[in-house]
């Protein structure tokens, strides 16, 4: 008897770019565009922070924006395909300030208005806009009703771009416990969860650099508590104990206030216990382990260099190459394996078009031409993996 092979679709590719490194230098579209045009690359994804983000700019301006980018996309030949939040949104509790009445602002003043350009331009979105306060997180009720608002806040936004025709849709996954989604585990469930109470495909954004926070984060075992406690000093700086209940217990075994360090030692794992949403797993701060199980439900992926362990975005040099752990062709074979994984119908449909965006970000005393340079040496890096627009992704990996 001979195996049935289920035919796999897999999506077609684009090299992007973020235009965050035309901020405050090349800040008219025909400016930025004719840049990106110049650079090598045809698609943009147009952020918010440059000159583009409706509570700055206000509806007016977002018009006139709106018809100069419809003109330039004719004369340059480049097209903006998607649009993105940028540091102003990012800085916010957002959808899940403590005050509903600023919850509600930033989805009628900030997310509507971009959905309703994103629309309008045929661009698809991407956006984070949320935090969970400190105290949130030290609360598990508290947190799971914040988490709830989120979840419906994100199904009605999810129902409002498809209903405006948007592409698609979704949030970016980040690396620490007060923005989610910064797991695997909790991605899949506001993937799964949005798109079962929204009714449209609602998804997650993976970024290259995204995966440095969660290694700071894993959970203690019981070995590496009692290595801790029988330091002389305060607690390890690298300790993480999840909430601030687990430091004040950890501080008072060390003083020997409890009647064993055992005693102690229980309270402790129990309070850890009780905050599960304060850890990554070791998997959570691997990025090709993000790319193998959720790529395929990230239809815009941010591409960085990351030369050390922090996100800062880096271009993708010769010399920072060398030393980076993002590689093309790992990227795009992780890629491949997503779409080979079992199909889960409680996710949203896999994506038909695969952005792959460099953000690069500019320090403000950079030399201009210098930032072109290696944002050029970076593009024709990618366009050796991509060397053309919407070829299969198959294809690129064979």
């Amino acid at each position: 008897m001979t195996k049935r092979t289920r035919a796999i679709r897999f999506p077609r590719v684009y090299l992007a770019i973020d235009n965050c490194f035309a901020s405050k230098r090349w800040t008219l579209p025909r400016e930025w565009m004719s840049a990106v045009r110049d650079l090598g690359v045809a698609c943009v994804e147009a952020s918010a922070d440059t000159e583009a983000d409706p509570l700055y700019a206000g509806s007016a301006y977002l018009g006139r924006w709106r018809r100069e980018v419809t003109a330039c996309q004719a004369s340059t030949g480049v097209r903006v395909v998607n649009l993105y939040s940028g540091h102003g949104t990012y800085t916010t509790l957002g959808l899940t300030h403590t005050d509903a009445s600023v919850r509600k602002r930033m989805l009628e003043r900030w997310l509507r208005p971009m959905i309703l350009t994103a629309g309008r331009i045929g661009a698809g979105i991407g956006f984070y806009c949320h935090a969970f306060p400190h105290s949130a997180l030290q609360d598990p009720a508290v947190y799971t009703e914040l988490e709830d608002h989120l979840y419906d806040a994100l199904a009605g936004v999810a129902r409002f771009a498809s209903s405006k025709g948007v592409p698609s849709i979704g949030i970016e996954q980040m690396y620490t416990p007060h923005q989610i989604p910064w797991t695997l585990e909790g991605s899949r469930r506001l993937l799964k969860e949005v798109f079962r109470r929204g009714g449209a495909p609602f998804y997650v954004t993976i970024d290259t650099g995204h995966q440095t926070g969660q290694r700071r984060f894993q959970r203690p075992d019981r070995r590496r508590l009692e290595q801790q406690l029988r330091r002389k000093t305060p607690a390890h700086p690298g300790l993480w104990l999840g909430s601030d209940r687990a430091y004040d217990i950890f501080e008072r075994i060390k003083a020997g206030r409890f009647q064993t360090p055992d005693r102690g030692l229980d309270l402790l794992i129990a309070e850890m216990d009780r905050v599960p949403h304060m850890f990554a797993s070791p998997a959570d701060s691997d990025t090709y382990e993000w790319l193998r199980e959720l790529g395929c439900f990230s239809p815009i992926i941010h591409l960085q260099q990351v030369a050390g362990a922090v996100s800062a975005h880096q271009p993708f040099t010769e010399e920072l190459n060398r030393a980076g752990s993002i590689h093309a062709g790992r990227v795009l074979r992780a890629l491949k394996t997503s779409y080979l994984q079992d199909a889960d119908e409680t996710l949203p449909p896999r994506c038909d078009v695969l952005y792959l965006t460099l953000e690069i970000f500019a320090p403000a005393a950079v030399i201009p031409h210098e930032l072109l340079r290696q944002i050029r040496e970076s593009v024709q890096y990618w366009r050796r993996f991509v060397p053309d627009d919407g070829r299969p992704l198959d294809e690129l990996v064979e």
